[in-house]
């Protein structure tokens, strides 16, 4: 439950952020006409994202796949999607690479980000057709959304908690208080701490993830030695004797990495207070 709570509040609030971002830019440069292709693109991200998740969860039925694929890569496809363990593998490597190199990739950009977003929003909206415009802010809007959207079903599949639903529901509901709060006081919330402690959070998380996909693909029968392997990484599994303990151990590190940089706040603010009164 913790774990679905914190994805789907840093997701949330972050797509929170994205879409008003793109309203206020809209509001601003005088397009409010072109608001519509702002909801009906998160409408369809969202539709998308939930589509995804379910097809990868649940599976395709084998008559698709080798209608989309043909008979040779549908028969490969519909194996891999009867093979649970191998599934949940490959999906938990492509959420690290996914995830992972987006939150470094945020690091890096972050401070940029709201700056970049509205050059590319202002390129959209200002072509001379009302047609490219419309489509311009439709599809950098649902594209935005859609990787949100798909981040979060990646990163949610890789629950394994039996209240995951719960605390996803729960987690959208804070991301929402948030936004509400953020948006009357804003000048109170640290955006940029409460980024910082939620990816690190995210990449912890993707440790455990990593321990978990190497656990199935040993299941699954595709590593040297499998058996040995598996049995061994038993233990690491989120039900397993030490893998049952990792969400609270995440939720510690953050904790303290929060404590630690209030603390060094202080000692910077104290130290910059005592130069002033020397100089006085």
């Amino acid at each position: 439950m913790l774990n679905s709570f914190i994805i789907v509040l840093r997701e949330g609030f972050e797509s929170f952020l994205l879409v008003a971002v793109i309203l206020t830019y809209l509001r601003k440069a005088g397009q409010k006409w072109l608001t519509p292709a702002v909801y009906v693109a998160i409408v369809l991200a969202l539709a998308v994202s939930a589509g995804l998740g379910y097809l990868l969860k649940n599976g395709v039925d084998d008559a698709v796949l080798v209608g989309l694929f043909g008979n040779s890569l549908g028969g490969y496809a519909s194996q891999f999607f009867a093979n649970e363990a191998l599934r949940e593998a490959v999906l938990g490597v492509v959420a690290i690479l996914m995830v992972g190199t987006l939150v470094v990739h945020m690091w890096r950009t972050g401070p940029k980000l709201q700056e970049q977003m509205r050059n590319r929003l202002g390129e959209m909206s200002s072509r001379s057709s009302r047609l490219a415009a419309l489509a311009g802010v439709f599809l950098f809007t649902f594209l935005m959304i859609t990787r949100e959207g798909m981040e979060t079903a990646l990163l949610l599949l890789q629950v394994r908690e039996s209240q995951m639903v719960s605390g996803a529901l729960l987690g959208l509901l804070a991301a929402t208080a948030f936004a509400w709060a953020w948006a009357r006081f804003g000048h109170l919330i640290n955006l940029k701490k409460f980024f910082r402690v939620t990816s690190i959070f995210l990449l912890l998380f993707m440790l455990q993830v990593a321990i978990y996909s190497f656990h199935e693909f040993s299941e699954a029968g595709v590593l040297p030695n499998s058996e040995m392997l598996h049995e061994a990484t038993e233990k690491f599994s989120p039900d397993g004797l030490y893998g049952k303990w990792f969400s609270p151990l995440m939720v510690s590190i953050c904790g303290l990495w929060l404590v630690g940089s209030w603390i060094a706040e202080r000692l910077k603010t104290s130290r910059q207070e005592s130069m002033r009164l020397r100089q006085v």
